[in-house]
């Protein structure tokens, strides 16, 4: 047999490359921590794309089966990593963080969501698929770090991408422990090492370390709109999860005990720390009262207006043209807050709530806290225009209780929020175990994703056979 010069070259740069590879992905593996946990954020994502190089050759199947061990990881161990997130970002409630590792890990969408198109004709036939980027860059939030980490391993790597995170530096503990876990139980599984990875100091440079890497192919945000912003300049595709400030519009015609039971199972599951959470209340000034008596009645603790004032002072300050919630108040439970005014309550009370006018700081900011103002609107149509206003035309979240579908069908066309619920708590609306729908703790609204999937995380890619395969 006759070999060319040109093919024996080929040869030799195939064996060197394949030893330089072996000896890069010795040493990454050298400086790990353990189990995808680095020092070197360079090094998290060298090893993320030698893991992608592997993975990117398994099936749909076998991509379901390591997905479905980090499904089983989240579930093993949801009540450690509940205790240890609350125990590290000092916010939300145990019992909430438990339901939410559940709702990830059973409700995050998979690789059913990956089906192809084709089309056969005259032609020939064609076919559109899905096909993966590569290492994606991600950034995680303090807020809910562990089930948003959780959803994005599976979703992310439904789609065939391997992921190097940069979690919030208040989560990192709890984030590098998501990481070792799920490593072990995908390893477990079948799947090469190193598929998730990140760095265990994580600092605002590793993040642009992140961003700037030449093996990150595509940028997923979950973050505060510094880091969206930052992540937009790089010149790569970013999937973002921009900001919210949820309100709700109560018109007369409103089931006032169903709406002030939804608003307080919605507005204060986790301290409302989740950005689809109602922020702001907006009510129509005949059943004023009576929805403030049924926010009582629901459990809720009542503030007056100097109250509501005097918190604002303590718990928000404003920062350039935007009111930012104290990092103290974040996430905290409603009694810390009312400590603050000097009030004891139980810790089991669930929101403060009191009324206020539509310009307050409490419903400019999203706050991020169990206190939700209400404000008191002439009518329908006002309650709209101040609604609009409030949500800073985020286009993120909002809601509506009301018994007149054709008010319900204007507001959520005059908001054109990419999530909206009629009648419900907000939650509800990012399906799950609230309510109906897939999953996803990325709401992609800067970008235009809203709730995503693993869709969201691939490139299409088309095959055409011309004048072949055509069996009909």
């Amino acid at each position: 047999m006759n070999i060319s010069e040109n093919e024996i070259q080929n040869i030799i740069r195939e064996v060197v490359q394949n030893v330089v590879n072996h000896v890069e992905n010795k040493n990454i593996s050298a400086r790990s921590n353990n189990w995808g946990v680095f020092d070197d954020m360079n090094d998290a994502v060298n090893a993320a794309h030698m893991a992608f190089l592997e993975y990117k050759e398994r099936s749909k199947q076998c991509r379901k089966t390591i997905i479905d061990a980090v499904r089983q990881m989240s579930l093993d161990h949801k009540e450690e990593l509940a205790k240890m997130t609350v125990e590290e970002t000092k916010m939300g409630r145990v019992e909430h963080k438990i339901s939410k590792f559940v709702n990830a890990a059973n409700n995050s969408p998979g690789v059913e969501f990956l089906q192809p198109q084709a089309w056969s004709g005259k032609n020939g036939m064609a076919i559109d698929d899905y096909a993966p980027f590569g290492v994606i860059g991600n950034i995680t939030p303090s807020t809910h770090p562990g089930p948003t980490m959780i959803n994005n391993i599976i979703i992310q790597m439904a789609a065939g991408n391997t992921i190097a995170f940069n979690p919030h530096p208040s989560a990192k503990k709890v984030n590098a422990r998501i990481i070792q876990l799920a490593n072990k139980y995908m390893v477990k599984a079948g799947a090469p090492e190193n598929c998730v990875t990140c760095v265990a100091e994580p600092t605002l440079e590793t993040a642009k370390t992140l961003f700037a890497h030449k093996n990150v192919e595509l940028l997923s945000v979950t973050g505060g709109p510094f880091m969206v912003d930052l992540a937009m300049e790089y010149p790569k595709k970013v999937v973002a999860a921009g900001p919210g400030n949820p309100p709700v519009l109560i018109d007369e015609t409103a089931d006032l005990e169903l709406a002030a039971t939804e608003i307080t199972m919605s507005a204060s599951y986790d301290n409302n720390i989740l950005c689809i959470a109602e922020k702001e209340i907006f009510v129509v000034e005949s059943v004023f009262e009576k929805f403030m008596d049924e926010m009582e009645k629901a459990g809720n603790y009542r503030l007056s207006k100097d109250q509501m004032n005097s918190l604002s002072e303590k718990a928000l300050e404003l920062k350039g043209k935007h009111w930012l919630i104290h990092r103290d108040f974040v996430g905290r439970n409603a009694n810390v807050l009312a400590k603050a005014l000097g009030i004891n309550l139980s810790d089991e009370v669930p929101l403060l709530f009191g009324e206020t006018d539509r310009t307050h700081p409490w419903v400019i900011a999203e706050q991020m806290a169990p206190c939700i103002p209400v404000v008191k609107v002439r009518d329908f149509e006002d309650g709209v225009a101040a609604a609009l206003k409030a949500e800073h035309r985020f286009k993120h979240t909002a809601s509506i209780f009301t018994k007149d579908m054709d008010r319900a069908t204007h507001y959520t066309r005059v908001l054109d929020c990419d999530v909206h619920t009629i009648n419900g708590g907000t939650l509800r609306g990012d399906g799950g175990d609230l309510g109906e729908g897939y999953f996803s703790h990325t709401i992609a609204t800067p970008t235009g994703e809203g709730i995503c999937t693993p869709i969201h995380f691939t490139r299409k890619r088309r095959i055409m056979t011309h004048k072949a395969l055509r069996f009909i």
